[in-house]
């Protein structure tokens, strides 16, 4: 019988004066008895409206009936089939804007927790330690994948398990993206992105560090002198944005990018670090997104007041509406429908605030959204002594630069087809952030899919023939 409880099961969680002082996962994750009760409110409907939602096509139905049924490893199986990443995605995914936004019992009350569900099977299988997949049979094919963010890690696994010999080629010193430089450690832990990522080296993925694409070794290298037969851009946005105001030169402003990227990925919030940021006591956060939210968060953590500052209304939010709860729990401000328009400096050129305007909001812009319309005379200052810019980023353009026929948007992205994510260049594909800009790690990863998919179909295709 269907557990008919309207509401979702609650996650677990640190309480908010416990979690402000250290950078453990937020989320506690939910017990094999709560996973079941809450894998029983599934209805199992025959027409899976929850599968449409997921860019990855998660059998989404079939593995909650597993963990309904006690049947936590096999639920992990089937997440497995289609997703490369089931611990991360379980944690960071937009569900709410996805599959369970097409859940049947959020007509009358709360959708079933997919994600919580999906990271519950995941937990359940890494904590037992079960065997790495070994590798496919050869088949004989090369690919290689630039960038080992979802979107190339997703190429890469599902490549890897059809037999190619992939390589993946990494800018930084450690492989991940987005998943290690930019979502924090109590979002996501990255000994759970370490272990995604081993389980696809044991599939025979191999992953070269320190190498840029572009300037280590070209697009046009991989073909004709390492002899790869495809390539997979999913080299991210990591281009920073910036809203061109006076004063954002300033010693203390930083791009969200560079501040959480020290703090994750170069350790500057641990003690006697070798890259320590300089945070100040008085924190501004530009921007309303997941990005600005994790920026703040961390922030507060390294003992500072944190206010938001976002042009338009909470309900425009564009941040996971979790993530919004958490840091108002965690005492961060929020200054609603207010627009910096300079950062101002002492002496010394560092920051000491920043000059708003009040915003209104006025009809909509091409997104849908009202467009926020200054208030004349409403110009004030806020004391800050840092701030961080969290407006979006843009895909770097090394590669378009260096590529010969790859062909972009006006704005960087590249230029694909989207059934394929093939490029304008034969036999290069790409996916993920690179293509449209800085979007959700599940969106990614169903780029990466596709183009793994029209890759094996393109090379099998020219084995065929005999070209």
């Amino acid at each position: 019988m269907p557990n008919m409880q309207p509401q979702k099961h609650p996650m677990p969680v640190q309480p908010p004066e416990k979690r402000i002082a250290n950078f453990e996962e937020v989320a506690l994750g939910y017990s094999r008895q709560t996973a079941q009760e809450e894998a029983l409110r599934c209805l199992g409907c025959r027409h899976q409206p929850c599968v449409s939602g997921c860019p990855v096509q998660v059998h989404i139905p079939d593995f909650i009936r597993q963990l309904a049924a006690g049947d936590p490893e096999g639920a992990y199986q089937t997440i497995a089939q289609t997703n490369a990443l089931p611990a991360v995605c379980g944690r960071v995914c937009p569900q709410e804007n996805q599959c369970e936004k097409n859940c049947v019992r959020g007509i009358r009350g709360e959708p079933v927790a997919i994600g919580r569900l999906e990271r519950y099977a995941a937990d359940v299988h890494n904590a037992a330690e079960k065997g790495a997949s070994s590798p496919a049979a050869a088949n004989g094919h090369k690919v290689a994948i630039v960038g080992s963010g979802p979107s190339g890690l997703a190429c890469a696994g599902d490549l890897a398990r059809k037999g190619y010999a992939v390589t993946i080629f990494e800018a930084l010193h450690r492989a991940g993206g987005v998943l290690v430089y930019g979502i924090p450690e109590f979002r996501l832990p990255k000994a759970i992105v370490r272990r995604e990522i081993d389980a696809l080296e044991a599939m025979g993925v191999e992953i070269r560090t320190n190498v840029v694409i572009g300037r280590t070794i070209t697009v046009d290298e991989l073909f004709t002198e390492y002899g790869y037969e495809a390539v997979f851009i999913g080299s991210g946005a990591g281009l920073p944005r910036f809203m061109g105001i006076p004063g954002e030169t300033l010693k203390g402003v930083y791009s969200a990018n560079e501040f959480l990227t020290r703090i994750n990925l170069m350790r500057a919030a641990e003690e006697n670090s070798d890259t320590p940021v300089q945070h100040g006591h008085r924190v501004a956060v530009v921007g309303g997104g997941n990005v600005a939210m994790d920026a703040a968060r961390c922030a507060r953590r390294l003992g500072a007041e944190v206010t938001v500052v976002y042009r338009r209304t909470r309900d425009e939010l564009p941040a996971r509406l979790e993530e919004v709860e958490h840091a108002m729990e965690e005492g961060i401000a929020f200054r609603f429908l207010t627009n910096p328009v300079a950062v101002l400096g002492n002496d010394q050129g560092w920051v000491q605030g920043i000059r708003c305007l009040k915003m209104e909001l006025g009809e909509p812009d091409a997104s849908g959204r009202r467009r926020p319309v200054e208030i004349p005379g409403s110009e004030h200052e806020l004391e800050m002594d840092a701030v961080i810019m969290a407006l979006g980023t843009s895909p770097n353009p090394l590669i378009r630069d260096t590529t010969d026929g790859l062909e972009t948007q006006r704005w960087g992205g590249i230029m694909v087809e989207e059934d394929t994510g093939k490029t304008t260049r034969e036999m290069v594909y790409a996916g993920g952030d690179a293509v449209t800009g800085a979007a959700t790690v599940i969106l990614a990863m169903g780029a990466g899919k596709k183009a793994a998919a029209a890759i094996d179909q393109a090379i099998m295709g020219c084995a065929e023939k005999g070209e």
